[in-house]
């Protein structure tokens, strides 16, 4: 007569070797990723900080040469975004202080996309501000690393 526990108990031996290898193998992912998305935020931290400082070359240095920039119910292309949006972007920040208050990565591969919720305060134009914003960034990794492809920006009153 079989012994049916005998022959369902998993030999420990074999489930810790099974174990190591899933950790193995998946350790330098989960170090990969983490890794990915500080590149992430780095590279759309620093575009802030570009725009923020007035470093015009700094801002678009972070925009890949196709990226789009949605804002206000219009689409802007890199080109167009520099001849323009992009001083009154500089001069608002400026202005400004912009805190987050939540952000979201996500790192599928050579694309990543943030999605950030900001409150702003201060002074535009003799006008107070205090709004709440919303941002959307898609990045993909270049060998000059992550570059921003396109932006979708929207803010309202608090």
């Amino acid at each position: 007569m079989m012994n049916r526990q005998s022959s369902i108990t998993p030999d420990r031996s074999v489930l810790r070797r099974l174990l190591l290898v899933v950790l193995i193998g998946v350790t330098p992912a989960v170090g990969a990723a983490q890794s990915d998305s500080a590149g992430v935020v780095h590279a759309v931290e620093a575009f802030h900080v570009a725009l923020a400082s007035g470093d015009s070359a700094g801002a678009l240095d972070l925009l890949s040469s196709d990226a789009v920039i949605l804002e206000g119910g219009y689409l802007e292309t890199r080109a167009n975004y520099a001849a323009g949006h992009l001083s009154a972007d500089m001069a608002f920040l400026a202005g400004v202080t912009r805190v987050v208050d939540d952000r979201t990565v996500t790192v599928a591969g050579d694309v990543a996309w943030v999605s950030t919720a900001s409150l702003t305060d201060g002074s535009y134009q003799g006008r107070d501000i205090h709004s709440r914003g919303a941002e959307l960034m898609v990045l993909s990794r270049t060998p000059d690393g992550w570059r921003i492809r396109a932006i979708h920006w929207s803010s309202g009153r608090r």
